[in-house]
């Protein structure tokens, strides 16, 4: 998303979205995003461990750090693709991360074609933001090499009712059955808490979190099957977001 324009007419990143990180913009008072960063970076590191050398496509790669945290991490990659749909972020990825082995290309991910295919494809975060997760899934499945490692993750406890971004609730259960019947093996997963005080959410005392729902009761009044479900995961889980990473082999 454009903000502004910065001092010399450039697009200027919403550091500060919800939705958005970029780890150069931090602020010393961002613990939410603080925390979203050190999490984020876990399931890079968790994609990094089981990539496939040759060719890597991370996509929804936002600003790239991830992208090129994959291509450090995994020596052995050829090169390593990002792709996102947001061209100030891949302006700004090209600038601050790009080089001769990692490049990066503004691109709709639901019609991301590449006729060689990709030994690694990466997919963070992504799928509870859309209105059709089967048909990215089938998307990013498909450019899997014969061999090759898909690697994606979603948050397993509610979501959509306090992230106005997020378009589908995930449990564990409900996010392995998006990938069944694409000729894919689970190699490994990894799961993540994440604590959140519910008093800062609600009073959004930091910038990130002024984009959460507003006016949570009357959206829990039209969707009661929403409130079920928090309700649910906090007697499970507490005041805690969970979320689950899993590499997935393509069968040869």
């Amino acid at each position: 998303m454009l903000e502004d324009l910065g001092p010399e007419g450039s697009p200027r990143l919403d550091a500060g979205s919800l939705e958005r990180l970029v780890p150069d913009e931090l602020r010393a008072d961002d613990v939410t995003g603080a925390e979203a960063l050190r999490i984020g970076l876990e399931r890079y590191e968790f994609a990094a461990r089981h990539a496939c050398p040759g060719r890597l496509l991370d996509i929804a790669c936002g600003v790239g750090y991830g992208t090129r945290l994959l291509a450090d991490r995994a020596a052995e990659l050829g090169s390593a693709l990002g792709v996102d749909l947001a061209q100030e972020a891949i302006d700004y990825a090209t600038r601050r991360y790009g080089d001769e082995r990692v490049s990066f290309r503004c691109a709709d991910g639901m019609g991301f074609t590449d006729p060689e295919g990709f030994d690694t494809v990466v997919s963070i975060e992504t799928i509870e933001h859309l209105a059709h997760p089967r048909g990215f899934v089938e998307r990013i499945a498909s450019l899997v090499r014969a061999g090759g490692v898909l690697v994606a993750s979603v948050p397993t406890t509610p979501s959509v009712d306090a992230n106005p971004h997020h378009l589908q609730d995930f449990n564990e259960g409900s996010f392995r059955r998006l990938f069944e019947g694409r000729g894919l093996s689970e190699l490994a997963n990894f799961a993540q808490d994440q604590p959140y005080s519910l008093v800062a959410t609600l009073a959004r005392s930091e910038v990130r979190l002024q984009e959460v729902r507003r006016n949570l009761p009357l959206y829990y009044l039209r969707h009661p099957r929403s409130l079920l479900r928090r309700l649910g995961a906090t007697l499970r889980y507490g005041f805690k977001n969970r979320y689950l990473t899993i590499a997935w082999r393509r069968e040869g």
